[in-house]
């Protein structure tokens, strides 16, 4: 998401290099740059204005300081006003002490309101609370079956005692005294959505709200529509007033103006944002987060908590303690690709790693690739070959077993084997100095960029070759990898 409004925000800096201080003659085409970009991104014009308005006044006759040039400071000033636009810190449900914590989900047929309670009940799930989710729709075909079906795939209570001609209302009040007697810390109620927003769909809202008296009502917003997400943020609040927003499907093809416009239009916070197809996508919306991916800064909090996630403490310390040995085999490695894949998608992993953002999908859709050539040569190893990737560089007649078995040339598992035993070495090169890059980050095998990856050396800042825009470094200092959690 946002790599076009990303790119554009470094084309506006590129005028301002060379430059003493921003001044208003050198800051004009950067901002009039700017301006476009965030308008082509679908951000509401009045969000626009304001947005330009506060970054010129802020950027101009902000002195360099010895090491910073004026387009790292424009820089610094647009990264600040980005947060401040999209609420400046993240705003954490409001839980009820007393009671269980009722949450209604609201939206337009389509915004994906109920995958989004599915998503957010297992979010909820996972912080260890009584979870009830109501099955309010009784108007979309199979909306019920649907909540149920994720219900039961990850072990969530759906309430749907729908009878003939039952009103939403009627299934609340019902489904609430059910929570009530079941002490459910939260019940996440899914009521139905229309095409588009009428008398009818509102006046039902405010029925159900007036029986569950919510402390959150929550408004799952799909970020495809662009401009008109903010304004239908403002209209549902208006009429039925909400709380708070769930945006949903930023890894589709969405340009990001909903994100950057919702909370100056509406005056409610983005509370969640959807960023992929997976039930476990859910992800609380960091403002500050946010605003670094979109200036192509990557988003390394989101990352570690992503690994801390699915990183058990001993494995971690045991991964690092093979790695600073080189001690590290195939079996270990397969572990690493599961749990970069439980972790999401190596394309959504990789952009937020900072630099990274300018690697394109098709490099990205290639490595992904790799890494299922990889994992079928390594299924089709022995369990001492795994163990022993010493023995394949032995023996040649293992290397073509294990191509017949995978259905790859035995050029591809020399290539392999010769990856993995480079990153052996240059693991055990740098134990003691350190590991520029991703360090410790399970299965990247710490190389500069990611290229320690068997497999993964013909990707741009992966290994192989640099574009003009990246460079090798020499660093030595030793950089917090995922291995160090």
């Amino acid at each position: 998401m946002f790599d076009e409004l990303s790119a554009r925000f470094e084309d506006a800096v590129k005028g301002l290099r060379g430059e003493s201080k921003i001044s208003e003659n050198n800051i004009d085409l950067a901002l009039k740059q700017v301006r476009n970009a965030l308008l082509d991104a679908d951000v509401s014009l009045s969000v626009v204005k304001e947005f330009i308005s506060d970054v010129k006044d802020k950027a101009i006759g902000e002195e360099v300081v010895r090491g910073v040039n004026p387009g790292q400071k424009f820089i610094e000033v647009v990264n600040s006003e980005l947060v401040n636009i999209m609420g400046n810190e993240n705003s954490p449900l409001n839980e009820n002490k007393n009671k269980p914590t009722v949450i209604l989900m609201a939206g337009l047929q389509g915004a994906g309101k109920t995958t989004a309670t599915g998503k957010l009940g297992l979010y909820l799930k996972e912080k260890q609370k009584k979870v009830l989710m109501i099955a309010a729709d009784v108007y979309r075909p199979a909306a019920v079956d649907q909540l149920k079906t994720i219900g039961k795939q990850y072990s969530l209570e759906v309430f749907s005692d729908v009878k003939e001609n039952s009103k939403p209302e009627e299934i609340v009040r019902d489904g609430l005294a059910y929570a009530l007697d079941n002490e459910k810390d939260f019940i996440i109620i899914d009521t139905a959505g229309r095409l588009q927003i009428d008398e009818s769909m509102m006046e039902e809202m405010v029925r159900i709200k007036g029986v569950s008296n919510p402390d959150e009502v929550l408004l799952v917003v799909d970020s495809m529509i662009g401009q008109e997400a903010a304004d239908l943020t403002k209209s549902f609040h208006e009429k039925v007033g909400i709380t708070g927003s769930v945006l949903t499907k930023l890894d589709g093809d969405s340009r990001g103006g909903a994100a950057l416009s919702i909370r100056k239009v509406s005056g409610k916070p983005i509370k969640f944002i959807g960023t992929g197809e997976k039930i476990e996508a859910l992800q609380p919306f960091h403002p500050e987060r946010m605003a670094s991916r979109i200036l192509g800064m990557g988003d390394v909090l989101t990352l570690v908590e992503k690994a801390q996630k699915e990183v058990e403490l001993a494995d971690a310390e045991a991964m690092q303690k093979k790695l600073q040995e080189a001690t590290f085999d195939f079996n270990d490695f397969v572990k690493q690709m599961r749990l970069i894949k439980r972790m999401g998608s190596l394309g959504g992993l990789v952009k937020l790693i900072p630099g990274m953002n300018k690697i394109d999908d098709g490099m990205i859709k290639n490595g992904e690739e790799q890494l299922k050539k990889i994992e079928a040569m390594i299924a089709s190893m022995t369990l001492i070959e795994k163990q022993k990737p010493e023995l394949l560089a032995a023996e040649p007649s293992r290397r073509s077993r294990i191509a017949k078995g995978s259905g790859y040339e035995v050029k591809e598992v020399d290539k392999v084997l010769s990856d993995f035993q480079r990153m052996r070495g240059f693991m055990k090169q740098m134990s003691n100095g350190g590991m520029p890059g991703m360090g410790g980050m399970p299965g990247m095998g710490g190389m500069p960029g990611m290229g320690g990856m068997p497999g993964m050396g013909g990707m741009p800042g992966m290994g192989g070759n640099h574009t003009p825009r990246q460079k090798r470094t020499k660093s030595t200092k030793k950089k917090k990898g995922f291995a160090d959690l």
